[in-house]
């Protein structure tokens, strides 16, 4: 399934506008900025649409109430942070699964001279924009995407029930120049919880899986 979204701010044709990544057909797609709710309708839909009939009211109720509880709180801490977009998984069975999640975003550098990143190298610029969260003991390493210099940040997560994190999480951020404009840089943030511990070996194929993904990386214009 491909995903594409239209990047903030009015831009000239040759500029990149926008992203395009390829998701399995199971994932599915929650633009934060416009159109919120709709998406979250759907999605609430599909998977209401899966009850057993017959199943007694007073449990589908609960069930309905908890799944857009959570589903709305994942989507809350997404925004927090302005971000773009929040992709998330759902099971066989249509339930959403909240173990993983993918959250894009954009950042925008001031542009005044003498702010950071005015004379900044771009990989010295992608390193401190991933270091203001004081993340620690991280594995590092950079490359390219769609011809864009990429930096790819991966570590393990606490548990922190106040930020609504129950369970650690393996986390794999990438950070790309946004190509034509030095002051631009796109950013998709991984998680995932694997079988319970996210050093175990599901934790380990869903980042293989989630760098597969960032391959496909495209850019609209």
């Amino acid at each position: 399934m491909p995903a594409e979204q239209t990047v903030s701010g009015a831009h000239p044709a040759s500029v990149v506008t926008g992203y395009r990544i390829i998701l399995p057909n199971d994932w599915e797609q929650i633009p934060l900025r416009h159109g919120t709710e709709g998406a979250l309708r759907r999605i609430l839909d599909k998977a209401f649409i899966h009850i057993p009939a017959g199943s007694p009211p007073d449990r589908v109720n609960v069930f309905k109430r908890e799944l857009d509880r959570r589903l709305r709180a994942t989507v809350a801490r997404a925004q927090e942070s302005n971000a773009l977009d929040l992709y998330l998984p759902m099971r066989s069975t249509s339930d959403v699964n909240l173990g993983a999640s993918i959250v894009v975003s954009e950042t925008l550098l001031p542009r005044h001279r003498g702010q950071a990143g005015a004379h900044s190298e771009p990989t010295d610029v992608a390193l401190h924009l991933l270091s203001q969260d004081g993340v620690v003991n991280a594995d590092l390493s950079s490359g390219e995407l769609d011809g864009a210099l990429a930096v790819r940040r991966e570590y393990v997560a606490e548990s922190d029930s106040g930020k609504g994190a129950d369970l650690a999480s393996r986390r794999v951020e990438y950070i790309v120049a946004v190509p034509d404009d030095p002051n631009r840089w796109f950013a998709a943030a991984f998680s995932a919880v694997g079988g319970g511990d996210p050093r175990d070996e599901l934790a380990d194929a869903l980042v293989e899986w989630f760098d597969a993904v960032m391959a496909t990386l495209r850019w609209g214009r």
